[in-house]
């Protein structure tokens, strides 16, 4: 073969290969519907895999671009699937006609990832009955009896303000919630003191940094699931992080086995794990394995540090941008304390009307997850219109697009938290603020992070001052290397005790 033969040949198989991952690009054209325009590989996604976006400014981008229409369709590589922007049928997917979209989309290999089969991904056969075993643990009844636990924990978190105010230094305020959560997940769902804000290598809080700081391997690893998840048995056990599955199925399994042989019972997490254990037959014949247990208290723990640490994280850099909301909710929580003679009670974090204003502000501005997923269970036609989608479609909700909609949230970089005024929530559609997903498959501890959160908030507050400083990073930037909405460079801002 001479250097034209082979110079052909080279060139007909890359053709061959752009060939057949563009080919399928003419999906969404051919059926009428619009959306931005794909790249060979890696479909829309290839300014998130290069870093040039965030996910979250990604989506809000192409809400923005295509919201003056019902739908609009996008490529995950090769693989069409549908953004809803139209909020009935948003409603038509998470709530009305659920039974159809059950499913996420997630496809989750066990032997690779035994961790990832939790509530949050697992196939409907399975969610299903874990999901009305496990909802029992978020009851009011139940956070009546963790509340003690969190204000606990709250008392530790005033003692590291008060170390910091003394200081005089930043601090990273999205750092210090995390550590407050993780005391909080751990003694709520492990029964441990995890003494994450006293110690600073503490092993959990480790973890959960590790869980989620964007490095080679799990960057790798979210790439290979997403573009050719067929990799994963092949890469996947080399890019998974043994260290962080082991610690955790130990963590449940001693955790279990002390409570076994102590006759200790906690209302937490790890007690409704072993109930489901020992009656393994009212779980609708499902294979309770140890790895399937433990990997819904991993998840619980994740969750609850990660998203409540967030939500605190950009409050507070909310608050410090503005004092003026900052002062009337401080004015508010103190009236609260003062009425109970210095304490708070469990009642007290729902009577707090301006608290709660400011977290669904924080939550509307800052949504946890930018975008809801959901897979078709079979094909369905969009009520009043032609767009028919087949089994197996993945379909997106742009949460973070629609919640920094000005047709909806008028000055929506604004922080406004008079938004959720009782009358201005009313007229709005249902489907506009959607922070915690709803319908069947919503999140499962929204109830625990509302009260994790506010009583996180009421601690920093009540006593201390955040102000800006010349680390606060402003005008706020995502970081483009992490998947959920986070501050590049952290929450830097000052803390300075007020007097009483």
């Amino acid at each position: 073969m001479d250097y034209y033969q082979l110079l052909f040949a080279i060139g007909a198989v890359v053709l061959a290969i752009y060939y057949y991952h563009t080919s399928i690009y003419s999906y969404w054209k051919n059926r009428g519907i619009v959306g931005p325009r794909p790249g060979p590989f890696f479909g829309n996604f290839w300014e998130i895999v290069n870093r040039k976006y965030a996910i979250a400014t990604a989506v809000k981008n192409w809400y923005h671009e295509f919201k003056h229409e019902p739908v609009f369709g996008m490529y995950e590589g090769r693989t069409p699937f549908l953004v809803i922007n139209n909020l009935d049928m948003v409603k038509d997917v998470l709530i009305r006609d659920f039974s159809l979209f059950i499913d996420r989309g997630f496809v989750v290999d066990e032997k690779v990832e035994p961790l990832a089969q939790h509530l949050f991904l697992l196939e409907s056969e399975r969610w299903r009955p874990l999901r009305s075993k496990l909802s029992p643990i978020f009851t009011s009844g139940k956070l009546k009896e963790m509340f003690p636990l969190v204000v606990e924990c709250a008392g530790n978190l005033e003692k590291f303000l008060d170390k910091v105010a003394d200081n005089g230094e930043a601090v990273d305020c999205r750092e210090m919630s995390a550590k407050f959560t993780t005391d909080v997940i751990g003694s709520c769902a492990f029964g441990i003191t995890m003494n994450a804000l006293e110690d600073d290598d503490s092993e959990f809080r480790r973890m959960g940094r590790q869980l989620f700081t964007p490095t080679f391997k799990p960057i790798i690893r979210n790439i290979i699931r997403q573009f050719v998840p067929s990799l994963m048995k092949v890469f996947g056990r080399f890019l998974q992080s043994t260290e962080i599955d082991n610690f955790f199925i130990s963590l449940v399994h001693d955790t279990m086995e002390y409570r076994e042989n102590n006759n200790v019972h906690r209302p937490d997490m790890i007690n409704m794990l072993m109930e489901l254990k020992k009656h393994p037959d009212k779980v609708n014949n499902i294979e309770l394995t140890d790895t399937l247990l433990t990997a819904q208290a991993f998840v619980f723990f994740v969750a609850g540090f990660e998203t409540s640490s967030s939500t605190m994280g950009h409050a507070l850099y909310e608050l410090a941008l503005n004092q003026d909301v900052q002062d009337k909710l401080r004015q508010e929580i103190r009236d609260t304390y003062k009425k109970n003679g210095g304490t708070l009670t469990y009642a007290d974090i729902k009577e707090m009307k301006y608290l709660d204003k400011v977290f669904k502000e924080t939550l509307r501005k800052y949504p946890i997850l930018t975008m809801l997923t959901r897979q078709a269970m079979e094909s369905y036609t969009f009520k009043g219109t032609k767009i028919t989608i087949p089994k197996g479609m993945k379909i997106w909700v742009p949460v973070y697009g629609i919640q920094t909609d000005p047709d909806i949230y008028p000055e929506p970089e604004k922080f406004d938290p008079e938004r959720f005024e009782d009358d201005a929530v009313a007229a709005r559609h249902p489907m506009s603020f959607l922070p915690f997903g709803d319908g069947p498959r919503n999140c499962i501890g929204a109830r625990f992070a509302h009260i994790q959160t506010k009583i996180g908030l009421t601690t920093i507050l009540r006593n201390h001052k955040v102000d800006v400083c010349e680390k606060t990073m402003i005008p706020y930037e995502a970081d483009e290397r992490a998947f959920l909405l986070t501050l590049k460079g952290g929450v830097n801002l000052n803390i300075t005790k007020v007097q009483s």
